[in-house]
């Protein structure tokens, strides 16, 4: 792993410090997106673009909450 927080188990340590993790999510949202807009935006109703909006939709709500707890602990640090 890349960081001593990520050798941990426990998913709450690993919010919001885990770079690889940030960076996974973000190229895992920006590409489930453009996929969803290329290939399905035309025909939402189907399965494979509802499949596609929902994962998308978890890498992105994940990515924020990474972020939203980054911004936390990088304030809380500080203080």
């Amino acid at each position: 792993m890349s960081c001593k927080t990520c050798r941990s188990d426990i998913f709450k340590q690993k919010l919001g410090r885990c770079p690889r993790c940030m960076k996974q999510l973000t190229f895992l949202s920006i590409g489930g997106w453009l996929t969803w807009l290329e290939f399905f935006q035309a025909t939402p109703y189907q399965i494979e673009a509802i499949a596609t909006f929902m994962i998308s939709s978890a890498f992105t709500g994940l990515l924020a909450l990474h972020l939203l707890l980054m911004g936390y602990y990088r304030l809380a640090s500080k203080k």
